[in-house]
């Protein structure tokens, strides 16, 4: 009998463009695992929705395995314990996955089954994924390199594989028996390939038509925007096949000579299908991101464990600030997992300027609430938004002005903020200020039936700057900034770092959600 391989599902959840598949097929008897670790789900940045999510997508890789002849084998514990159980019984000496950019846990998880690989003498191949680069010193060249990648042909996978067999329990099975607590909300997307292909058709061929216009509002944002960014996180879809569907459809477009909206709308996407690599390469190449502020001068910067720092958290948290547009904005994002990337980015500014929280709280609040969580992505934008990166421009959104942008008759703010749902239009922005006695006309009293609103708006942004700027004035800034933007920065943003000015390329918006 030929020794089997294993082939490490990670999140890699597919079996198009899956490189790792194809040299175990070529190496022996297939052994397709994934395993399920307890104590991931017990991290600050998991949730019951992210569970799910994952579920939807390993019964659907089970499903495309099985049609080939090979159903996935799932196991639960920690990963090298699960690889010796089948080393005793198979006697395997090959894995094969995909190199993984996760969070702290999953790379500690990783430094251990190098070393059982070692104990062992269990050879573990990794292959690049995507964009990101394992060891890479500096950034010239990267984009080349991405879209050169980017740009070769994904191989097939045979119709059938030849493999070990059944597992002990099939998947649904092994799946239902894992004691980790599902999730309730108001909706949720379902996971899988096949889930992920209709968006990805549906977005080329009519709902991306519109998607520079319509990416920024709350409104229109959950329909013209891609969705994919769980697909991608998880790999049911892999960041290849969809960058090269999306410059078939722009050559199709061209052809037609009807580019002009749908065209520009689709050179939008692309450009952010390569930010979402750049973001992720930051994780790769700084893994302390996760837990302290890149530009090292921003240390201690908002520390305060006060009472009053502990109220704002938990108005945050609950939706409750006052401020009709944020608090319609966080009750959508904990009870669905999905909001739109600008509205995301004033949550995290709000948090970070107008309430002086700590990021990292604020982050893994997020983080849980995200259906899509990917931590390359996560920390780097959190970061870049609460102003802690040192290299890209403080972006202090105005809950009032946002409000009266994406939302000017208050149709996304009373889906969501219930209490409001009576309040004419012209108040909608700013309740507070209403008339008292059109409040009691229409039943909703500001601090009786909505909050009132943390502070003023203004003068908390007031009060943001001025402690920014003496912070800056009391701590030498620049040599750090300077380290970063050569570790981080893009080719054209190798250049000395102006603070204050406008938006930077690096602040480009990141719409794959």
């Amino acid at each position: 009998m030929t020794q089997p391989v294993v082939v490490w599902f990670k999140r890699d959840l597919r079996l198009a463009d899956h490189e790792p598949l194809n040299q175990a097929i070529c190496a022996g008897l297939v052994l397709p695992l994934y395993v399920v670790e307890p104590e991931y789900w017990t991290m600050k940045y998991t949730s019951g929705r992210q569970w799910l999510f994952l579920k939807d997508s390993l019964l659907d890789l089970d499903k495309a395995l099985c049609a080939r002849g090979q159903p996935l084998w799932i196991a639960v514990g920690h990963a090298e314990e699960v690889l010796e159980k089948l080393r005793q019984r198979f006697g395997i000496s090959q894995i094969f996955s995909h190199e993984e950019t996760g969070s702290d846990w999953t790379f500690q998880r990783d430094r251990r089954v190098q070393s059982w690989c070692r104990t062992h003498g269990v050879v573990w191949s990794e292959v690049r994924q995507h964009g990101v680069i394992r060891g890479l010193k500096k950034r010239s060249g990267w984009a080349t390199q991405w879209t050169t990648l980017m740009s070769q042909p994904g191989k097939n996978i045979p119709e059938q594989i030849r493999g070990v067999g059944k597992p002990e329990e099939i998947a649904h099975i092994a799946l239902d028996s894992v004691p980790l607590p599902n999730e309730s909300l108001i909706s949720r997307q379902q996971g899988g390939r096949n889930q992920g292909l209709e968006l990805l058709d549906s977005f080329l061929e009519t709902r991306g038509q519109t998607y520079r216009q319509g990416m920024s509002s709350p409104l229109t944002a959950e329909r013209v925007c891609s969705r994919l960014s769980t697909h991608l996180s998880l790999g049911t879809l892999s960041m290849r096949e969809v960058w090269q569907r999306t410059e078939q459809r722009r050559a199709e477009l061209k052809l037609a000579g009807s580019e002009a909206v749908f065209g520009r709308s689709l050179k939008s996407f692309a450009s952010r299908l390569h930010w979402h690599c750049h973001f992720i390469q930051k994780l790769e190449s700084e893994p302390r991101l996760e837990f302290e502020e890149l530009h090292r001068g921003f240390i201690g910067l908002r520390d305060d464990d006060s009472n009053s720092g502990l109220e704002r958290f938990e108005r945050f948290a609950q939706g409750l600030c006052g401020w009709p547009f944020v608090d319609a904005c966080l009750r959508c994002l904990s009870q669905t997992g999905w909001l739109n990337f600008r509205m995301r980015a004033m949550l995290v500014s709000i948090a970070s300027y107008h309430l002086w929280l700590d990021w990292r709280p604020t982050g893994a609040l997020m983080a849980r609430w995200f259906t899509d969580f990917e931590p390359g992505i996560h920390w780097s934008q959190i970061q870049m938004q609460s102003g802690t990166t040192g290299i890209n421009a403080n972006r202090m959104y105005s809950p009032v002005k946002q409000s009266e942008d994406q939302d000017p008759e208050g149709v996304f703010i009373k889906k969501w903020v219930r209490e409001l749902e009576a309040v004419p239009p012209e108040w909608i922005h700013q309740p507070w200020r209403m008339p008292l006695s059109l409040q009691k006309r229409v039943g909703c009293q500001v601090g009786v039936h909505y909050p009132k609103p943390i502070g003023d708006p203004s003068q908390l942004a007031r009060e943001a700057r001025v402690k920014l700027k003496y912070w800056s004035s009391r701590n030498e800034m620049e040599i750090e900034a300077m380290r970063v933007l050569k570790v981080h920065g893009s080719k054209f943003r190798q250049s000395r770092p102006r603070y204050g000015k406008k938006d930077s390329p690096c602040q480009i918006a990141l719409d794959l959600k």
